[in-house]
């Protein structure tokens, strides 16, 4: 049952189940009742989302220079207390449910959740 890493709003994938919002801000111009139904996400969880600070730094980084320094700092943000622990909550639940993590970005390439990704890896979590 690993965790599938998926960009919200795009279609569910067949055993999918939970769908989490690890963004900042829920879809903008998107009633609250509708984010499930419209494929957004079941849960949100903006604890694991970039700060916004640092968001900022991410959809400004152009290059792969600032993308790194962006990288680096996501990382450095999730290592903190909380933040910690619920990465490690969501490496543990990927070996008996099924779940899905995401965010807006079109590209995952450049988007947290390919760090995202990683630091679950890194934890043990069972990653598609």
């Amino acid at each position: 049952m690993p965790i599938r890493v998926v960009r919200l709003g795009s279609p569910r994938l067949p055993g999918e189940g939970l769908r989490i919002g690890t963004v900042r801000r829920p879809p903008r111009g998107v009633p609250k009742a509708d984010f499930a139904s419209r494929d957004f996400y079941d849960v949100w969880l903006p604890e694991v989302a970039p700060s916004e600070e640092l968001l900022k730094l991410g959809h400004e980084a152009d290059e792969d220079r600032r993308w790194r320094i962006f990288a680096r700092r996501y990382r450095a943000e999730m290592k903190q207390g909380e933040k910690a622990h619920v990465l490690d909550l969501l490496a543990a639940l990927s070996h008996s449910t099924s779940f899905s993590v995401g965010c807006y970005c079109p590209s995952e390439e450049r988007c947290h959740r390919s760090i995202l990704r990683e630091l679950l890896r890194e934890r043990g979590a069972a990653i598609e």
